[in-house]
């Protein structure tokens, strides 16, 4: 689920625990364009501008998030990250399909929909 969206926002590998031989982050980028965090973990949709455009859809070069064709400066309206920022908001639902992962737990960000029911109502307080 959506939880929070940044025009702009920085991004650094060593803050969810790529690092590199010394312990820097394995990277660090200041401008990523039109993110929209998906977990507290630091997963989110966000635009790349420092990929080719050819590995979008064909190619896993990510650490977990899901990148969108974008252009450095989140300004023009042409990307298809401009497009899906706008055009999503807050507590929208994403599902990624014919991916690999694991479903993202429930317990890491607004992810209850990841829940069975029985599952949800074991955990109410009710």
């Amino acid at each position: 689920v959506m939880s929070e969206k940044f025009t702009e926002t920085r991004m650094n590998g060593a803050t969810v625990g790529f690092t590199d031989d010394d312990g820097k982050g394995e990277y660090d980028i200041k401008d990523v364009p039109h993110a929209i965090r998906l977990t507290t973990s630091g997963t989110f949709i966000h635009g790349n501008y420092w990929g080719a455009d050819s590995v979008f859809g064909s190619v896993n070069t990510s650490h977990g998030c899901v990148g969108l064709n974008d252009t450095k400066g989140a300004k023009d309206t042409s990307t298809d990250a401009y497009w899906f920022y706008n055009n999503s908001i807050v507590g929208d639902v994403v599902i990624v399909k014919n991916s690999k992962d694991k479903t993202v737990d429930p317990a890491n960000g607004l992810n209850g929909w990841n829940m069975s029911w029985s599952a949800w109502k074991a955990g109410s307080a009710v």
